[in-house]
């Protein structure tokens, strides 16, 4: 019988500067430690510390430091690099010492934690000395992100994307081997065994562009062909409740964990019951304090479906005590793409989470906001409402004419408005129809150049 291995631990390192204050430093520590869970770790422990910044060569204060290598085994001390000088008799010695004795691993010792992950963006000589310091492998808040990204993207354009992201952010940081940087010989001589994994990396990175560009242009051509179809964007911070919303508003069985990121690829479903002309839900990739700006611009796809979309449903856990913070960073990631100019509302989540008093002060905060739990039929069918009024506002009412040699178009109209009335005289089937006003003029289009 096969045993499991072991789930690696983790110790988290967090660093609070005086512009942020107890409450949000302890809820950016949390989120990480559902990050590291997200990667398949458990958290052993936690080191923090109040500094001025996050410059210093370790990060961390000696103090902190030896408190962390505690935690770890390591020694505490940035130690050199470079092996200490031996003389030439040292050298002999040892090199005829035999070693007779191993160290035998204790089965019993308690496992110590190989990972330090720190609630910041690292510096790659900063991750050398903590490292050097610690003896664990160290992982910057980016570094963890990114590696999600990688392992839960599912479409080929999203694991493209996230490739992209991926060696944009390993690039900077790779290091020489304990072998040293010895030049190749032949093709490519001159080059350290580092300049040479730097310029695969620039190779595949054009490759993956070239391949990117291919497969969203097949993305563009299916966009178009819902341009005027009616579609809300559902966007949010991650684990805000989008996904569990959107399988209450379409019936369809997205993909619904209590993780971050367990969603990274648009999904576009049918509101349900569904209406006529019909309305598009998008459920998008959640965002993320400290969102790695190459993984921003790299979702381009998912981000285009809220800009494209015809209103912006912004999701928000309204039992979480930093929601607004979380709201900012959703509506900061937006503006950066210019989503920010179409129609949204705000809609508070999670309100079965939130004690009556806690629901007084939201209402009076955000009086325009739409409360409810996605997990509440009630409320799902009231959001559903409130969607399809916002379409009917938009919409207007016109007579199209069908020609009786063209009814193999009637599908068409029905798919793109809603039609009030029917009636036939000498030359075709008269349509009395309600739609938005690019719909319409489509379809008169269509007609008037048959």
């Amino acid at each position: 019988m096969e045993t499991k291995p072991p789930i690696p631990l983790a110790v988290l390192v967090g660093i609070q500067t005086p512009e942020v204050d107890d409450v949000a430093h302890q809820a950016s520590l949390e989120e990480l430690g559902r990050l590291v869970k997200t990667l398949g770790y458990e958290v052993a422990g936690t080191v923090s510390q109040r500094r001025e910044g996050t410059g210093a060569g370790s990060l961390l204060g000696s103090g902190k430091l030896a408190e962390l290598a505690a935690l770890t085994g390591g020694t505490g001390v940035v130690s050199s690099m470079a092996p200490p000088p031996k003389s030439k008799a040292r050298q002999r010695f040892e090199g005829g010492a035999e070693t007779t004795d191993q160290a035998e691993p204790d089965p019993g010792a308690t496992r110590r934690p190989g990972f330090v992950i720190v609630d910041h963006e690292l510096s790659p000589s900063q991750i050398r000395n903590l490292e050097r310091a610690t003896g664990a492998q160290v992982l910057d808040r980016t570094g963890v992100i990114v590696e999600i990204f990688h392992r839960h993207a599912n479409t080929r354009e999203a694991k493209l994307q996230v490739e992209m992201a991926r060696l944009k952010y390993v690039a900077p940081r790779l290091r020489e081997s304990s072998g040293g940087g010895g030049r190749q010989q032949g093709p490519g001589a001159g080059e350290s065994n580092l300049d040479l994994d730097r310029r695969k990396i620039r190779d595949r990175l054009s490759e993956l562009k070239e391949q990117l560009a291919a497969v969203q242009r097949d993305s563009d051509h299916r966009r178009s062909a819902r341009r005027d179809q009616l579609r809300v964007a559902l966007v949010g911070y991650t684990n805000a409740g989008k996904s569990s919303l959107m399988r209450a508003l379409t019936g369809s069985q997205v993909l619904v964990e209590d993780k971050l990121f367990a969603t990274l690829d648009t999904t576009v479903r049918i509101l349900q019951p569904e209406t006529r002309p019909r309305v598009l839900i998008s459920d998008t990739v959640g965002f993320i304090k400290q969102l790695p700006h190459d993984l921003v611009a790299s979702f381009r796809s998912t981000l285009t479906e809220a800009l494209e979309a015809s209103l912006l449903l912004f999701v928000v856990d309204a039992s979480d005590p930093t929601y607004e913070a979380q709201l900012e960073v959703s509506r900061s990631v937006l503006r950066e793409i210019g989503a920010d100019v179409v129609p949204s509302r705000l809609v508070l989540n999670k309100m079965d989470r939130v004690d009556a008093a806690g629901r007084a002060a939201l209402m009076a905060k955000h009086p325009d906001a739409i409360l409810l739990s996605a997990h509440a039929p009630e409320d799902v069918s009231a959001l559903q409402d409130i969607i399809i009024a916002f379409f009917e506002a938009e919409m207007v009412e016109d007579v199209l004419v069908l020609p009786y040699a063209k009814q193999g178009l009637i599908g068409e109209v029905y798919e793109s408005a809603r039609v009030l009335s029917e009636e036939y005289d000498e030359t075709g089937r008269v349509l009395k129809v309600r739609g938005l006003p690019g719909a319409i003029t489509r379809l008169q289009r269509s007609l008037a150049a048959l």
